[in-house]
């Protein structure tokens, strides 16, 4: 069985409805990359999935509990944020706390951790990411780059069932890319269950044991990186691949 499952996911923003009915399963140590043109649903999935966003529709079924995905309650969301991540495209760091703090706060705050503790497993998390001299450093100090693996290291403090990856390295600098797919690289290989929306197509053929091309709010075509990649069966994903090749 998997560990998570949504079906029949539907999104409408207005008059635009973003997800036609998703399907997607996920099992423990999953690496699952999530492709597309921008506007064709993937963030949106990745929001409904950690419910950031409501889904209008659709059941959800994690660690052998089902919710409906519109009408589930505030402590069941609270339940499953428990147990999952969140990595934004912005990094979504406190400006005013150090690395550390950042790491630490929600630990302390929210999950009402001894202090000592907190800091103890936050030093850990920042060391794991290549940060371990910068736990003093404010986000002003920091490269995009470094800011994004603190909040890596704010979501694997937690010790997450599975980590949502939102286009991670889009609002980085090229030269500081490799860097933060270097920790995620890292994670996959300890068997971090990951969803990750990306544009780094070499990466999502290198890393994922599974690739999702979705448009216009559905799942295309699915299967591993070489069924994707090498032989696409569906028109949509071999423009978009062409496309994509072209211009890299």
């Amino acid at each position: 069985m998997s560990m998570l499952e949504v079906k029949g996911v539907k999104k409408r923003f207005d008059d635009l409805e973003v997800l036609k009915g998703i399907d997607l399963s996920v099992d423990k140590g999953d690496v699952i990359s999530i492709l597309g043109n921008s506007g064709s649903g993937k963030t949106t999935l990745l929001r409904c999935m950690n419910f950031l966003e409501r889904a209008d529709s659709g059941e959800m079924i994690f660690d052998g509990q089902s919710y409906d995905m519109h009408d589930i309650s505030k402590k069941d969301i609270a339940d499953i944020r428990k147990k999952t991540a969140f990595v934004f495209q912005n990094y979504n760091l406190f400006i005013n706390k150090t690395a550390l703090q950042n790491v630490s706060e929600g630990l302390i705050i929210a999950r009402k951790m001894d202090k000592d503790k907190a800091i103890e497993l936050s030093k850990k998390a920042l060391d794991q990411v290549g940060l371990s001299d910068r736990y003093d450093y404010y986000p002003h100090q920091l490269s995009g780059g470094q800011q994004q693996r603190v909040a890596i290291a704010r979501a694997i403090v937690y010790k997450p069932e599975v980590i949502y990856f939102d286009e991670p390295t889009s609002s980085l600098d090229p030269e500081l890319i490799g860097e933060v797919l270097g920790v995620m690289r890292d994670l996959a290989k300890s068997g971090m269950t990951m969803c990750i929306v990306t544009h780094e197509l070499n990466f999502a053929k290198s890393v994922s044991n599974k690739v999702i091309f979705m448009a216009d709010g559905k799942i295309i075509e699915e299967g591993t990186p070489k069924d994707i990649f090498e032989n696409a069966k569906e028109e949509r994903t071999k423009r978009f691949l062409a496309s994509y090749y072209e211009r890299s």
